[in-house]
């Protein structure tokens, strides 16, 4: 469990299983990785997708420490740190970095990365199939008090088919409330 109020330890955490997910890819390099268990999930959830005739892409995987260093300064350089930190996780609080997420897109770049993702097919269809694969929206609309983020619908975590069922089952949105942490809206 990574977020602002949990770092990875160490800061500069590579995990060890790194691959290629065979799916369709929107980038390349380490930004195409996930770790064996999510991209194996990511395999079979992006074929049922294509399946109901949704377009799918992995449009951000892995993110290595030095990479997440330069993504977030960029957005700190464009917006300021205050609003870069609702937007972009500070280095060594990334949850790219573990191999455990990563961010969708739906093929066409329809919206890639802005509020209105979540209206188009692959964010509507992940939204309500995500889980029966072991994914969950990880910042989901309005629990950015909870989550430290605003609404991202186009980032999928892995937790496991049982406890994403049963986030969804109980009602609970956010990591955040389902491990019983409390609230992560800011860094300490």
């Amino acid at each position: 469990m990574v977020n602002k109020r949990r770092p990875l330890k160490p800061a500069n955490y590579v995990p060890r299983d790194l691959v290629q997910p065979k799916v369709a890819l929107a980038v390349s390099g380490e930004a195409a990785l996930l770790n064996r268990t999510t991209a194996a999930a990511a395999e079979r959830m992006f074929a049922a997708a294509a399946a109901d005739g949704v377009m799918m892409t992995l449009a951000s995987g892995y993110r290595s420490y030095a990479t997440q260093v330069a993504t977030y300064n960029g957005h700190v350089s464009a917006r300021g740190q205050a609003a870069a930190d609702t937007a972009s996780a500070r280095p060594g609080h990334s949850e790219h970095q573990t191999g455990w997420a990563f961010d969708i897109g739906d093929g066409g770049g329809a919206c890639s990365f802005q509020p209105c993702f979540a209206e188009q097919p692959a964010a509507v269809w992940a939204k309500a199939n995500a889980y029966r694969f072991g994914f969950v929206v990880r910042y989901p609309w309005m629990l950015h008090p909870i989550t430290g983020y605003y609404y991202e619908s186009w980032h999928l975590r892995y937790i496991g088919v049982e406890a994403a069922a049963d986030m969804r089952k109980s009602g609970i949105a956010t990591l955040e409330e389902y491990f019983g942490l409390g609230a992560a809206p800011g860094y300490p």
